[in-house]
């Protein structure tokens, strides 16, 4: 009997860039088809003025009309200039560029962070990149390029650090230690929406804190379990490349290595010292930008603001719009004081020029993030998002359910929107009339809500290309894959982090189950119960 021959397939791999190529020319063409369909849906927002429902009504516009196609071909160079992680990578790798280059994140990396057991410089990651959703998205700029650059230093697999940055900033965003960014963006619709039951309702910018730290350092345990359990053997060694396969033979005077060798670490500790020093008077300055009504102070706050977590963290404070700056001169100016402590910088020109050939092996990261902005920008145009998350709103309206079914119904219903609309206010802003009265209806407090849309938001924020940091993720696989043949396409990068995503997902679900069966405060005098 012949044995059959199979055939098999060779995999083809789309460039990620491809891919967004090809989703944007989809999102143009379903648009005209959805369009055509007159796909559309209302929400309501409440009135500020007159504390009463609005009707809104949205519909999917059709870019393949003469008016979409010029916002397409117009808007092109706006969407990518416009595009925030772009700058704020920029910004960032700029002061990463020239501690590395000094030499500083080597020596610290291999002085200071190799002496921690891996499960807590994991933990660390995690818990610093939760508690970065306090000022927006600098935790993608920041993290996943230097996790990456310490795990590589370390020995230990750059692609598990970029996942386990990523992770922690995505799953875990909206919560902190802190009062944040998220209040302040949440905190108005939550309390217009409670004032349609209760006139005069009040809801306070600490209501929630309590619990966000209470879920930070919760969150930051079990993504450690996950990353080191599960992730750490699904991803595997790094196999670094041999540099040369050849033998070299030197003779070498033992005297001399041993006095270059303990030289060298003299000059290395001494530049760790010059650079902690010179970041210890940093973060003292920063400080003091940030506190009011002092000489000099307050640089950083927006003092039209009659509050101070606005001054901190309103629309126009400076402190979130220079907070990445503030960052890359951290780094630049601990690097050069190490540098100037440990000798490494010879010339500011040689700094400058390997400062530079750093940024030669991100250059696709580039041309991704160009063509991302163009496909986040298409399709926010064609309203998509909005009518799904207002038809998933309006689901939820008509469901009769109530206590634990209504929280996990809930959580669902926004993470799900969360796929296609991915900002937390715009979201918010269609949930809230109706997830906030429901809760208060069934006994269950506003403050409560919010916590809900925390939950919610976070356990998809990243899976899902929509999500504009996704880009960075993707790059930074892509800069430390081995094997340029099979490239890490956009489903490769969501498979990857599929368990973390599943198992992260649950542990808030039973979080926030636990919280409301034990009736734990939300915050000062706040519980999930009115």
């Amino acid at each position: 009997m012949l044995e059959k021959k199979k055939l098999r397939l060779k995999k083809f791999y789309l460039n990620p860039c491809t891919s967004f190529l090809l989703m944007t020319l989809l999102i143009i063409i379903l648009s005209f088809i959805l369009s055509s369909f007159e796909m559309q849906a209302t929400y309501n927002v409440v009135n500020s003025n007159t504390k009463e429902l609005e009707p809104t009504l949205v519909a999917v516009e059709n870019l393949l009309s003469f008016d979409g196609m010029k916002f397409i071909i117009s808007n092109a160079m706006t969407n990518f200039i416009s595009f925030a992680p772009l700058g704020m990578l920029l910004i960032s790798l700029i002061g990463i560029a020239i501690a590395e280059s000094t030499g500083f994140i080597e020596t610290f990396s291999k002085r200071v962070l190799a002496k921690l057991p891996k499960e807590i410089l994991t933990f660390i990651i995690i818990f610093i990149a939760t508690c970065s959703s306090l000022i927006n998205g600098i935790g993608y700029s920041v993290l996943i390029p230097l996790a990456a650059l310490i795990y590589f230093i370390n020995n230990r697999n750059p692609i598990l650090g970029i996942v386990t940055a990523f992770c922690g900033v995505s799953f875990g965003y909206g919560i902190s230690i802190f009062i944040g960014t998220m209040e302040i963006s949440l905190l108005k619709y939550t309390k217009s929406a409670a004032q349609l039951i209760h006139e005069n309702r009040h809801v306070s910018l600490s209501s929630n804190l309590i619990f966000i730290i209470a879920a930070t350092i919760i969150l930051s345990i079990v993504g450690t379990i996950i990353i080191e359990k599960i992730m750490y053997h699904k991803i595997g060694k790094y196999k670094k490349e041999e540099e040369s396969k050849t033998e070299q033979y030197k003779i070498l005077s033992i005297d001399n290595d041993d006095q270059s060798k303990i030289e060298q670490e003299k000059r290395e500790k001494i530049g760790l010292k010059y650079a902690i020093i010179t970041a210890c008077v940093f973060i003292l300055l920063f400080i003091y930008a940030i506190i009011p009504n002092l000489p000099y102070s307050g640089m950083l706050l927006d003092m039209t603001e009659s509050t101070y977590l606005n001054q901190l963290f309103g629309e126009n404070s400076y402190f979130q719009d220079g907070f990445t700056y503030m960052i890359s001169l951290l780094f630049f100016t601990t690097g050069i004081a190490y540098g100037i402590g440990a000798h490494s910088i010879r010339s500011d020109h040689e700094l400058i020029t390997e400062a530079s050939e750093k940024f030669s092996k991100i250059g696709s990261i580039f041309i991704l993030m160009f063509v991302a902005s163009q496909f986040i920008a298409i399709f926010k145009k064609t309203n998509i998002g909005t009518v799904i998350t207002s038809w998933l709103a309006n689901l939820l309206s008509v469901l009769e359910i109530t206590g634990i079914p209504l929280i996990i119904v809930t959580i669902l219903l926004i993470g799900l929107a969360n796929f296609v609309l991915t900002g937390a206010s715009a979201k918010w802003l269609i949930f809230a009339p109706v997830v906030v009265p429901t809760f208060m209806q069934s006994n269950l407090s506003p403050e409560f809500a919010q916590i809900i849309m925390r939950a919610g938001n976070s356990i998809t924020a990243g899976y899902t290309p929509l999500l504009a940091n996704f880009v960075i993720y993707l790059g930074y696989l892509n800069i430390y894959n081995l094997n340029k043949s099979k490239p890490y396409t956009i489903k490769k990068a969501l498979k990857l982090i599929t368990p973390y995503f599943l198992l992260i997902s649950l542990a808030w679900i039973l979080l926030i189950i636990g919280w409301y069966i034990l009736g734990l405060p939300l915050g000062p005098k706040v519980f999930p119960t009115i």
